[in-house]
């Protein structure tokens, strides 16, 4: 069989959640094409789209939030949003792409794909069985424009959102936000601290701004960094591929944190942790929740992430904290009390689902066969 997973480099959790359904697929046995769909004109295209959501999120949070919010009114409108017809001009290059390569599925866990497929749809092109997947804990705008087969939603109490929205229940499955299989394949706190070259008599609060390193991780670090001093308590840092950030950090705060820019050893970094802070991206906030680890979500990027923030606290998986003074360690200790802690944990174990990656594979499998 062979799949194609098609997303956008804007934030990390969309590319994220697409590896661990490529990795789902290969142990099946497919052959996987995973790629940016504006690769296919120009790679230069793909960067300067993803380095303009990047550079927006870390420098200026709020408009990005202006802009969120005008995606929501234009849902009010009796027309197509600017972001449809701009991803329309992608259509006849994919096309041109799936009649050159044999496509069994098509599988998006990012809105521009899906926006570029549907305009195929409606143009009447072939196309195989076409899934998208939500990566935040909401429906998200122009998500409604989209006609896709199958909508794999993040959570059933979200159902009704997506149903308003338009999207109809027999293409919604409830399956969870996939993460790869190292996030759900746990070792022990000791275990994972030793393969990082952690001391085991330490205990660590990990400080993510995730991939593209924003929130306000050094307000947090500079906090923290005085309330834990002299103390076992130990911050692991992870800047993402924000250079910027880890120079400045590296700077102040070498002597007393652990600071890491980008890495491939996330899931262990949070198995070692005691505590994890960060910003309330739908990608990271599942892993850390799969992982079973007492969660403190920190500023925001206006928009989806609100969202996801005021789920995980409604569920009792995470204590938001919108600005952070004084009181932040104290907040930070309450957190890891062990009551507390268990508490937290035993809610995520029952909202979150390790299997979402897991579940699509069946689907796909499912659907190629029907296909056949």
């Amino acid at each position: 069989m062979d799949a194609l997973i098609l997303s956008c480099g804007t934030g990390g959790g969309h590319n994220a959640a697409g590896a661990a359904i490529k990795e789902e697929l290969i142990k099946r046995g497919y052959n996987v094409k995973f790629f940016n769909p504006y690769a296919l004109k120009s790679n230069r295209l793909a960067r300067v789209i993803d380095r303009a959501y990047v550079g927006l999120v870390q420098k200026a949070p709020n408009v990005f939030g202006v802009v969120y919010k005008i995606g929501n009114a234009y849902r009010k409108l009796p027309f197509h949003s600017p972001v449809y017809y701009a991803n329309g001009r992608i259509a006849a290059i994919i096309e041109d792409y799936i009649q050159k390569n044999k496509c069994d599925i098509i599988i998006m866990p990012h809105l521009f794909p899906a926006e570029i497929i549907t305009q195929m749809k409606r143009k009447g092109y072939e196309l195989p069985p076409t899934v998208f997947v939500g990566t935040d804990y909401t429906c998200i705008p122009f998500t409604e424009e989209t006609e896709c087969d199958y909508y794999v939603i993040p959570a059933k109490d979200l159902e009704k959102e997506y149903i308003k929205r338009g999207i109809k229940k027999e293409k919604l499955r409830t399956f969870g936000i996939p993460v790869r299989e190292v996030f759900d394949h746990s070792i022990n706190m000791d275990e994972a601290k030793l393969e990082l070259g952690l001391s085991v008599s330490n205990r660590y609060i990990l400080v993510s701004g995730g991939s593209i390193g924003a929130g306000n991780v050094e307000k947090v670090v500079k906090n923290l960094s005085d309330y834990y001093d002299g103390t076992n308590v130990k911050l692991i840092i992870i800047c993402g591929n924000n250079k910027k950030l880890l120079n400045k950090l590296k700077d102040k705060y070498s002597e007393k944190c652990i600071l890491i820019g980008h890495t491939n050893d996330i899931a262990k970094y949070m198995m070692a942790s005691n505590l994890i802070i960060g910003k309330p991206g739908g990608l990271s906030s599942t892993e850390a929740a799969v992982v079973g680890k007492p969660f403190i979500h920190i500023t925001p990027i206006p928009g989806c992430e609100t969202y996801n923030m005021r789920y995980f606290y409604s569920k009792g998986m995470s204590i938001p904290v919108k600005r952070i003074t004084e009181k932040f360690g104290k907040i930070c200790d309450k957190t890891m009390e062990e009551d507390n802690k268990k508490k937290m944990i035993c809610q995520q174990k029952n909202n979150i689902s390790a299997n979402a990656r897991i579940l699509i594979g069946d689907m796909a499998d499912e659907l190629c066969k029907t296909k056949l």
